[in-house]
């Protein structure tokens, strides 16, 4: 089987498993039969892989054994299983290795509609709403390689209607903003907000100095999708949570975030609107995942999964990564509470987390030409 009927076969089963869901056991060998298909496809993962010792006449007998590449390697690679030059999109990370941005590389764009949406739905709309989406995203057309951008485009245009991004080279505009959101208010038609968390504490920092406060529709909701890296003001998730119902009229109880990255083509969500009951654990808010993404929580001392409530570093091991890497490593801390949810923790400042990082020796294999 050649590449394109081979990448082909994988994105049916992948597309199929997203639309009608699929169990552990199915989970576990279209994962595996991916990782098959990267170790041969993808030459620098690929290298990477055998270096620590899988090949052909070694392959992983579960999916939590599948090698997860730090999600910095793709600051390092091209970590695509076809020629980077044919990706339909390329989406670039927010931090930089030697001035360079890592980059994932994505052949089809169905594939990662199909992901996102489908996620989208699950999470964000349990109520089957069609809302109006205003962004405090990066707009795609002005940074087409952000992967947030896009998305937030895609399921405006798919899910409901687009009401237009007021985020343009990094400034809010707050004027357009409020006149979009009064609009809604009069046609008493139900917004969903997308934002980083520092574009809302710019965007109510802005309403505070102007004296507004706006009444969103009833059914209105926010989406919050992380976003403090390289800034100097940090705001705490409960505080700004509170900031909802007074300057927009969004109970925080429908005020939920999204935990994605570039590197990843599916996002795990809070499950505060489609399992209320279940929003917190802790006092923390719970986040789940689609069928199709799972996490692995790896203890920092050893390198192996964690037990159920210990804190560790989170592995995904995304589906929709097909011709990317399918399971990548990242520093970010959690506890899984059972085999589908899990509490995020934020990243531990100076951390040291054993497979976490690239070593030179690691750096060396994924250059080697």
């Amino acid at each position: 089987m050649n590449h394109t009927s081979a990448a082909a076969a994988l994105d049916a089963r992948i597309v199929h498993a997203i639309e009608q869901g699929l169990d552990d056991a199915a989970f576990d060998r279209l994962a595996r039969d991916i990782f098959t298909y990267q170790l041969r496809e993808n030459a620098p993962y690929g290298r990477w892989a055998r270096s620590l010792g899988w090949h052909e006449g070694r392959l992983p007998q579960r999916w939590e054994e599948i090698p997860a590449i730090p999600s910095a390697a793709f600051k390092e690679a091209q970590l695509a299983t076809f020629p980077a030059a044919q990706a339909a999109l390329r989406f670039e990370t927010s931090g930089t290795t030697r001035g360079r941005p890592g980059v994932h590389y994505v052949e089809r764009s169905e594939l990662y509609d199909a992901s996102l949406l489908a996620g989208f739905r699950r999470f964000a709309l349990p109520d089957g709403a069609r809302l109006r989406y205003l962004s405090l995203v990066p707009d795609p057309d002005e940074v087409p390689g952000s992967s947030l951008g896009y998305m937030m485009r895609r399921v405006a245009r798919t899910l409901g209607e687009e009401g237009g991004f007021y985020l343009h080279s990094g400034s809010l505009e707050l004027d357009r903003f409020v006149a979009a959101a009064r609009e809604a208010q009069a046609q008493s038609v139900a917004i969903c907000l997308a934002g980083t968390a520092f574009a809302y504490v710019h965007l109510f920092d802005a309403l505070r100095a102007a004296g507004i406060a706006l009444r969103l529709p009833p059914g209105s909701r926010a989406l919050e999708t992380g976003g403090f890296k390289g800034r100097s003001r940090e705001v705490g998730s409960t505080q700004l949570y509170a900031e909802f119902p007074a300057l927009l009229g969004i109970p925080e109880d429908r005020v939920f975030a999204e935990y994605g990255m570039t590197e990843l083509l599916s996002q795990h969500y809070d499950v505060i609107l489609a399992e209320p009951r279940r929003a917190l654990h802790g006092g923390r808010r719970v986040k789940s995942s689609p069928p199709w993404l799972r996490v692995l929580v790896i203890d920092p001392q050893t390198g192996m999964p964690a037990p159920l409530g210990s804190v560790g570093a989170l592995r995904h091991v995304d589906l929709a990564n097909r011709s990317s890497v399918v399971a990548i490593q990242t520093e970010d801390l959690g506890y899984a509470i059972d085999a589908a949810r899990f509490v995020l923790l934020g990243r531990q400042p100076g951390a040291v987390l054993r497979g976490c990082s690239l070593d030179a020796e690691a750096l060396a294999v994924l250059h080697a030409r």
